[in-house]
């Protein structure tokens, strides 16, 4: 019986575990961490062997195959010894695509990913198709595979999930953008992490779809480097060359695979970012053959994503915006161009290798004030110190609201879009956005 052992036992592992499990494999779990106690019931549920807190050697580098939770680095020392073994190591979506021949529709990109993924499953359901949603959010892809399959998939894949697929095939691929990030897993090498991007074109065929924004310097250039047999369907804010949707004279249009347009005013998503956002999921739905009524009243009606441009309250005339998912400096760059009053910024957390530059200019003309937020705002100070904004200095998220709230004046937005990782002082992207919100609604 061939060995499957697991690394890492969230929603991508417990999920692996248990197709795996159901397809006859020797199955073996095991995590650094401690095991949710949801995952923990759901493996001895189905007879699965696990461990937590160590990797036991013996047990694991007797694998054929390992799935290895996107969390984890290469550089991770139980990894390294794994591969010195030449044991094969596949991420927990490559596995189930072994067991599925459902359409998938994968979307990738540095910012955005969260919400075209859950704007084109909101069309899908709305339309009434049989989709599950996967990746990043929703449940595990291999869970549902296993025992609540789907015809479709709406997969969001970071770059760590596509690190680790070779077979996979995207029916449907997005690639929204590709800027900086995740550059300390990636050697502090922009290619390394470009190329991770690219991955998402891997096996596809001339029955497929590649859909692309056609304003992104780095995706035009390295599509030049690449046989892509898909249909090449690129989108841009104006109608360039190519271009298969864009905005022109206040309508929304699509032009492949059959010609649609709205009023660019009805789309219920707004700021130039989301305009992509919206073109990509139109896109993707045009072509999965959904109706036009579905796709006009899906996109003007979608309530947008939690932690993304989250509008929480206001107080005593101050607009507070979360936007906890802008972990890097691209993501807080839309942010800022889509305020329209003087902003107090919260940023700060753990950086990422992150190159500051690009905001500046647009900290300068939007920001009354900033609040850095983390463990340590060195980085910070020496950035933005000197474009002489009141600043203020907080490690918590209770002393960085005091803060905001003593700074903002009424008719400014204060907006959290942090431009970093959360794992200085949180345990993730939506805690510090919740501690946010709950403590800006007692105030």
């Amino acid at each position: 019986m061939k060995r499957i052992v697991v690394l890492g036992a969230g929603e991508s592992g417990a999920g692996a575990a248990v197709l795996a499990k159901q397809k006859g494999f020797d199955v073996f779990v095991s995590d650094m961490s401690k095991i949710s106690d949801k995952y923990k019931k759901m493996l001895d549920d189905r007879g699965i062997l696990w461990e937590e807190g160590h990797h036991s050697e013996e047990l694991i580098l007797n694998a054929d195959e390992v799935i290895k939770s996107p969390g984890i680095p290469d550089t991770a020392p139980m990894i390294q010894k794994i591969t010195a073994k030449g044991i094969h190591i596949i991420s927990e979506i490559e596995f189930a695509g072994r067991y599925t021949n459902s359409k998938m529709i994968c979307i990738t990109g540095s910012n955005g990913k969260t919400t075209t993924t859950s704007l084109i499953y909101h069309i899908f359901k709305d339309a009434g198709y049989d989709a599950g949603l996967a990746g990043n959010i929703g449940n595990s892809l291999a869970l549902q595979v296993a025992e609540t399959p789907h015809d479709y998939y709406i997969i969001e894949l970071s770059s760590f999930q596509l690190d680790n697929m070779y077979d996979f095939r995207a029916n449907i691929a997005i690639l929204l953008n590709i800027t900086p990030d995740h550059l300390d897993r990636y050697d502090n090498c922009m290619q390394n992490y470009v190329d991770a991007k690219m991955r998402i074109t891997r096996n596809q065929t001339a029955d497929d779809a590649l859909i692309y924004w056609n304003d992104d310097p780095i995706i035009k250039r390295e599509l030049e480097k690449y046989d892509i047999r898909a249909v090449q369907c690129p989108f841009s804010e104006l109608k360039e060359k190519g271009s298969i949707g864009y905005i022109e004279e206040g309508q929304y249009k699509i032009d492949y695979p059959t010609p649609f347009n709205m009023e660019q005013e009805a789309l219920s998503l707004t700021g130039k970012h989301n305009i992509y956002n919206s073109l990509a999921a139109g896109i993707a739905s045009n072509i999965a053959g959904i109706k036009k009524e579905n796709i006009r009243k899906s996109l003007s009606d979608f309530p947008g994503v939690e932690h993304r441009l989250e509008k929480v309250c206001d107080v005593r005339g101050v607009h507070y915006v979360n936007d906890s998912k802008a972990t890097n400096v691209d993501a807080c760059w839309y942010a800022l161009e889509s305020m329209k009053t003087k902003v107090i910024l919260i940023i700060g957390g753990k950086d990422k290798g992150n190159d500051y530059a690009p905001i500046k200019d647009l900290v300068k003309e939007k920001c009354a004030g900033l609040v850095y937020l983390g463990a340590d705002n060195k980085k910070l100070h020496d950035n933005f110190d000197a474009l002489g904004i009141p600043v203020r200095d907080t490690h918590s998220m209770k002393e960085c609201v005091e803060a905001c709230y003593d700074m903002a004046e009424p008719g400014m937005t204060v907006l959290l879009s942090p431009c970093c990782a959360s794992f200085d002082l949180f345990k993730n992207m939506e805690d510090r956005g919740e501690q946010f919100k709950t403590l800006v609604r007692s105030l």
